[in-house]
C-alpha cells in the first residue's frame, strides 16, 4: 500500500479541498467537546431549579 501525497503539505492541502476538510473535522471536534459541557450544565441548572421549586413548597400540607 502506497502513500497517495508525496508531502504532509500536501496531504493537509487535500487537492484544493483541505480548508473545507479539515474546516469540517475542527467544527465537528468543537461541537463534540462543547456538547457534554453544556449538557452537564443544562442538568446542574435543572437541579437548582427543582431544588428551589422543592423549598418553596410546604413539606405537610398541615403547615399551610
Amino acid at each position: 500500500m502506497t502513500a497517495q501525497w508525496s508531502s504532509a503539505a500536501e496531504f493537509f492541502h487535500m487537492s484544493g479541498y483541505g480548508f473545507y476538510v479539515w474546516g469540517s473535522y475542527g467544527v465537528a471536534l468543537v461541537v463534540m467537546l462543547a456538547e457534554p459541557l453544556l449538557a452537564r450544565r443544562r442538568h446542574q441548572q435543572a437541579l437548582l431549579q427543582a431544588g428551589r421549586m422543592s423549598d418553596d413548597e410546604p413539606l405537610d400540607k398541615e403547615q399551610a
